[in-house]
């Protein structure tokens, strides 16, 4: 009996060097349920209420097509000989104006951009577009997911030199033009920061027939690709999972 005392006090010793748990320490602390809540879906730290960013877009439009809308405005549809390709190069405000909200491939959030642009023609008479652009994107966030899909459509008004009152046929008929664009694609944010999205977009410039009789309204519809960055401005700001 004597020789098994020291097993018996290193068994001891060995038991109260590791007490079980207790039911205090399985209980999360707020570090750790943050922590939980935040992996379940990071886009809530991407996609929230009054984000704001910066985006800055370029565009290579070079396809032309009949006006998308002729079968509400009773015209011919129909691409006008005279063809044009244009480069937008937008810089934009974007306003993130909700949360994360709906279900299934609908769920997503909304958000609104003001936007300046400058868009060179390479190939048409005139050379140059001035507009200021309003424009409200739906994007479609599945649960972390790094690529997200939308949609969008914008609409400005803008000064452009016009060439058909210089006796260029199928040329814009004034200098005071309006803006139709629309388009879908992908974005992907590697960080709550920084983003980047590609697309393809539709974009028509034209007077609304504010030069006829004098001049008809021709317009611009042509199609393409759209690329951009975008940069979270102010500070993060995390959501958790409701």
């Amino acid at each position: 009996m004597r020789s098994s005392n020291p097993v018996i006090v290193v068994l001891v010793l060995v038991s109260l060097a590791h007490p079980a748990p207790s039911q205090d320490s399985n209980r999360q602390t707020p570090e750790r349920a943050s922590l939980h809540s935040k992996s379940s879906d990071f886009n809530r730290d991407i996609y929230y209420k009054n984000k704001l960013e910066f985006s800055l877009e370029s565009g290579w439009l070079p396809n032309n097509i009949p006006f998308v809308f002729d079968f509400l405005v009773g015209s011919r549809f129909n691409a006008w000989p005279l063809h044009y390709t244009l480069v937008p190069n937008i810089a934009s405000l974007r306003w993130h104006v909700d949360d994360i909200w709906g279900r299934g491939i609908l769920r997503g959030n909304t958000d609104f951009t003001f936007s300046g642009s400058y868009t060179a023609i390479p190939r048409g008479p005139e050379t140059r577009y001035f507009a200021f652009d309003y424009g409200i994107r739906r994007n479609f966030i599945q649960r972390n997911w790094r690529i997200v899909p939308y949609f969008e459509a914008r609409g400005g008004v803008g000064n452009i030199n016009a060439k058909e009152p210089y006796g260029v046929l199928y040329a814009q008929g004034q200098d005071l033009t309006f803006t139709l664009m629309m388009g879908s694609g992908a974005r992907y944010n590697f960080n709550p920061r920084y983003s980047i999205a590609a697309g393809m977009t539709y974009m028509h410039v034209s007077n609304f027939y504010l030069s006829e009789p004098r001049y008809e309204d021709f317009g611009i519809n042509v199609y393409g690709s759209l690329v951009g960055i975008n940069i979270r401005l102010g500070k993060e700001k995390r959501r958790p999972d409701p």
